[in-house]
């Protein structure tokens, strides 16, 4: 696994932030999502099945500017 620190702009309410936990979590390959900071989620990751575009361009189906940090 691999973990990453994705910058997740907009999050700023605790359901903005469930419902970009959520959507990372349904994500094959994912083991593990959780607030790091302000704006930030750590994900853990398979990278043999996912890249780290694959879980920004999720979070910005949700609505969210992202990027990797």
């Amino acid at each position: 696994m691999t973990r990453v620190i994705l910058e997740v702009r907009g999050m700023e309410r605790p359901e903005q932030v469930e419902k970009v936990l959520n959507a990372i979590k349904k994500l094959e390959g994912v083991g593990g999502v959780q607030p790091a900071d302000t704006e930030q989620l750590e994900v853990e990751y398979d990278p043999h099945l996912l890249t780290v575009v694959d879980l920004i361009r999720v979070a910005r189906e949700q609505g969210f500017l992202a990027g990797m940090l």
